[in-house]
């Protein structure tokens, strides 16, 4: 084996020998359950590459503070707000404190804020929001968290990640399903999806529930419009615009998050079209202002501040065998965003 310039890490070792990173760190702390052929294969891969175990990480884990850190995609979305205030609820009743990091959905930016939250010792790691479809995009971030993990820290995450740690799963896909079903009811065909990145699972699990209730009402999907935008506000002003100069016939409109759909009745309204006497609206999550909009928006409903409650309920957690998930069911929530199709 021939030794690079830089340091060689845990995962060096377990690609050399063959293992997963979680066998390799067993078997080179002498921790049961490896035996003697493998652990001896994983100390002698360890060796040849010279590497050293990392006691800096394993300190920071065992001499952890009482300060959880929280990473969200995007502080302002009220999505957000509401887990994280889930999380700041139970971690005062823990004597805990929680600090707060933002990505702008950026993977790299959240790699480099968990990176911090260890070196500031921090008792656990709470990731908030969507993974991503592509698994390899999630790859360091996983090395990240298994390597704080295998130190002693704890993770758990809300949405569908990469990452095999504990997880809270919101029911994204039967959500997007049940709103679409309520605007198919309504009599509506000329629809639209207003979408964030197609990149992110929760996109794609909504967009699925939708197109299962397109696939079940004898529709293509492939008829209806995906618009993609960024996954706030202005995304959704900005596919409101698009959707008027390219599919001016449109009666419904499906955004995928609330952020969007709120975006989408502002651009709408400035645009002269009635809502929901043109074009209805549906949103997603039930933020908090959902039902004080004009119209009420017509929403699928997440319990958002018992999720970021549950995330860190893992954490706190002596960690299992394997990793948890937790469904959260979604709730179709009508209101006055919603109407008949236009005749």
């Amino acid at each position: 084996m021939v030794r690079t310039n830089s340091s060689p890490r845990l995962i060096d070792v377990a690609h050399a020998s063959g293992v997963s990173i979680a066998t390799a760190s067993r078997a080179l702390s002498g921790t049961p359950g490896v035996s003697d052929s493998v652990a001896e294969k994983v100390r002698q891969a360890a060796r040849e590459l010279g590497y050293v175990a990392n006691l800096h990480a394993r300190s920071l884990a065992s001499g952890s503070t009482a300060t959880i850190g929280l990473v969200v995609h995007e502080i302002g979305d009220p999505y957000f707000s509401e887990i994280a205030s889930g999380v700041l609820s139970l971690a005062a009743e823990h004597g805990r404190t929680v600090q707060i990091c933002h990505t702008g959905r950026d993977p790299e930016a959240e790699v480099e804020q968990v990176r911090s939250l260890v070196a500031n010792r921090v008792g656990a790691i709470l990731i908030a929001g969507s993974g991503f479809v592509d698994a390899s995009v999630e790859a360091p971030m996983r090395f990240e968290v298994q390597r704080y993990a295998e130190a002693g820290g704890r993770v758990a995450v809300v949405g569908r990640h990469h990452l095999g740690v504990d997880s809270v799963l919101p029911d994204n896909r039967p959500g997007g399903r049940a709103v679409a079903e309520h605007i198919l009811g309504l009599g509506h065909r000329r629809i639209v999806v207003v979408s964030g990145s197609l990149e992110l699972t929760t996109v794609a699990d909504r967009l699925e529930g939708v197109r299962d209730a397109l696939d079940a009402a004898g529709l293509d999907a492939g008829d209806v419009p995906v618009l993609e935008g960024p996954f706030t506000r202005e995304g959704g002003r900005e596919c409101i615009r698009r959707m008027l100069a390219d599919h001016p016939r449109t009666t419904a409109v499906i955004a995928l998050n609330d952020d969007m759909a709120i975006g989408c009745l502002s651009q709408l309204r400035s645009s002269g079209v009635s809502v929901p006497g043109e074009v209805s609206v549906s949103g997603f999550d039930d933020v908090a202002v959902a039902q004080d909009l004009s119209p009420g928006l017509t929403t699928v409903r997440l319990p958002m501040a018992e999720m970021g409650a549950r995330a860190l309920t893992l954490a706190l957690k002596e960690p299992g065998s394997r990793a948890r998930r937790q469904r959260v069911p979604a709730e179709l929530v009508v209101r006055d965003s919603t109407g008949p199709a236009a005749r």
